[in-house]
């Protein structure tokens, strides 16, 4: 039996790898030049690249299991199975094998290695719509492999996967469930719908690509995309239908419970102590990671603090009225051994939690004072605007607000709170839809441009301010510009950014022939190719050479990266840099955008 999740891991990296897959390492929870999401949602985000054609220097057939953190759902977190940080195992085939193969890998995982019996198991297969037939290829598989047609369920909505933007690979899934009641056998007949059966694994089938024009074309390369989340999965083997009950989480809940003196068993009790748990680690993941995010109030930051905010409130509900942030987060930090960037940040962990937690406590002293003020005014009821308020403003949930207001005989009232609260959740969802409109997959001329152009920025920087070790920190490219984060002391002078300028346009009227190649990590370093020092590479990595006869190194840049980029810089057009700001202490910023000559 799999208890832990260091043995989930292990089983599966090692099942694959004996089907001939290469593993490769847990890329980080923010996306590189990604605009359409702030962090890492899936396996498949950091192989978007490969998945729409680029070769893997490890080859067509992947797995591992990769940070993840998903945002849409903070407000589910509470019950037993949401999760905003979570680990995804994954397998990939770019290429290579497709339906047949990946159904039957999943099936043997499933049964032989994690001992799940077939007569457990139910299925959903794409039904079909007007711009795909019914996967009946998928049906076929299952029942070759001894799924009755009564186990088999057909959908549309929940069995077709992409694209995850406008555009881009997307394709029919199936998707394997497991019923999870240990005492009752499972019914004959199989229905997704019943809470009874969870979803454990999804196969996803790239085989089309949505065109601007809302057509669905066949792609070239077809690929397996599959995810199975450890977090409800080891719930699922160790008969648990509540995840916070599993290895993973079961110390940060003992330990909730021993700073609050309460029990989780208690009902009321276990709401606040699974957010509490939930978001502290991911906390802990965001500022561990090796882009070292700060909580603030914009982007990744503004989720950074957000969580942070939500469990303390919640703690606060629990009476746990001293620091609590920084136990948890070595406790967390003990519990991951096998993400040693964590180890390695734990002093920026705790500082800036302590710092959050400190700042936070001085804004519910100031809600306390506004609570006071309302029910000063008004000594018979908090009505809707008044609670919400204190949620948007002052940080505090609805059933703290409750809370206080039962200890002063004081109703709340709730129909004209959740009427606020709705208001301000479809405000919200408006002002961020901007940020998913490109799509994960928007490999366009225009991005490519954009991608070669920061490898030329990148070491204009470094000659023009003659200093070898500015290195990127962080990058971000639209359509319509490029955005590269660097280190350095000061404001860059107007002189200095017209000399990065005329330097890379210098380059790239010079025509200089841009080269991938595929080589060992330890030769890539070694030929001179620049690296981030804070990320994890793969055994094999792509190297991309901007060539230039005229530096005597024989290149003007060299650089580990997945791309992808033009193949001649003579394609780029002019380039322009929009502005330069600074980020945060050190950070410095630059806006760019090409011209067309």
């Amino acid at each position: 039996m799999i208890k832990s999740r260091q043995e989930l891991i292990k089983a599966y990296i090692d099942f694959f790898k004996s089907k001939n897959h290469k593993e490769i390492p847990s890329s980080s929870l923010i996306p590189e030049n990604d605009p359409t999401v702030l962090f890492t949602t899936a396996g498949m985000h950091p192989l978007v690249p490969f998945l729409l054609g680029q070769p893997h220097p490890l080859g067509k057939k992947l797995v591992n299991v990769q940070k993840c953190l998903r945002t849409g759902d903070i407000e589910e977190v509470g019950d037993s199975t949401h999760h905003t940080f979570f680990e995804m195992l994954g397998n990939w085939s770019l290429g290579d094998y497709f339906k047949k193969e990946a159904i039957k890998y999943s099936f043997e995982f499933l049964t032989k290695i994690l001992k799940i019996p077939k007569e457990h198991l139910g299925i959903t297969i794409f039904k079909g719509n007007e711009n795909a037939g019914k996967d009946e290829e998928s049906a076929k598989i299952w029942l070759e492999l001894g799924i009755p047609k009564e186990r088999i369920a057909y959908t549309i909505e929940s069995n077709w996967w992409g694209p995850a933007g406008a555009t881009g690979p997307c394709g029919p899934c199936t998707e394997m469930y497991y019923w999870k009641l240990k005492n009752k056998k499972p019914p004959k007949i199989f229905n997704p719908s019943d809470k009874n059966w969870v979803e454990i694994w999804n196969d996803v089938f790239m085989e089309y690509n949505k065109t601007k024009e809302g057509k669905f074309l066949t792609l070239k390369q077809k690929n397996v995309d599959t995810g199975m989340g450890v977090e409800r999965t080891l719930a699922i083997l160790n008969n648990l239908e509540d995840n916070y009950l599993s290895t993973i989480f079961l110390p940060i809940i003992k330990q909730i419970e021993s700073l609050s003196s309460k029990p989780y068993s208690n009902e009321k009790n276990k709401k606040p102590m699974r957010i509490i748990a939930d978001h502290i680690r991911a906390a802990v993941f965001i500022l561990g990671d090796e882009k070292a995010i700060k909580p603030s109030n914009t982007e990744q930051g503004y989720v950074l603090r957000r969580l942070i905010r939500r469990a303390i409130r919640y703690a606060k509900l629990l009476n746990i009225n001293k620091s609590f942030t920084i136990e948890l987060a070595k406790t967390i930090i003990s519990l991951y051994e096998d993400y040693p960037e964590l180890k390695k940040n734990e002093q920026f962990i705790i500082e800036q939690l302590k710092e959050e937690e400190s700042r936070f406590n001085e804004t519910l002293e100031k809600g306390m004072k506004k609570f006071n003020e309302i029910i000063k005014n008004n000594k018979n009821e908090i009505s809707g605007k008044d609670a919400f308020l204190l949620f948007q403003s002052y940080g505090f949930p609805i059933e703290m607000t409750e809370e206080l207001a039962k200890e002063k005989n004081i109703k709340v009232n709730l129909k004209d709170y959740e009427k606020e609260y709705q208001q301000h959740q479809e405000l919200s969802r408006t002002l961020s839809s901007g940020v998913f409109k490109s799509g994960l997959a928007d490999a366009s001329e225009t991005t490519k441009k954009l991608h070669t152009a920061t490898h030329l920025l990148n070491e204009a920087l470094k000659i023009v301010l003659n200093d070898k070790n500015i290195n990127q920190k962080g990058s971000n490219i639209t359509p319509e510009r490029l955005r590269f984060d660097f280190n350095f002391s000061r404001k860059l002078t107007n002189d200095e950014i017209k000399q990065i300028e005329t330097l890379i346009n210098q380059k790239i009227n010079e025509s200089l022939n841009v080269k991938r190649e595929e080589m060992p990590l330890k030769k890539a370093i070694e030929s001179g190719a620049g690296f981030l020092s804070n990320i994890k590479y793969p055994e094999i990595v792509s190297v991309y050479t901007i060539e230039d006869k005229k530096d005597k190194r024989g290149f003007f840049s060299k650089e580990i990266c997945t791309g992808p980029h033009v193949s001649n810089t003579k394609e780029l057009g002019k380039f322009k840099i929009t502005k330069e700001e600074s980020v945060s202490f050190g950070i410095r910023r630059i806006k760019a955008i090409l011209e067309q000559k």
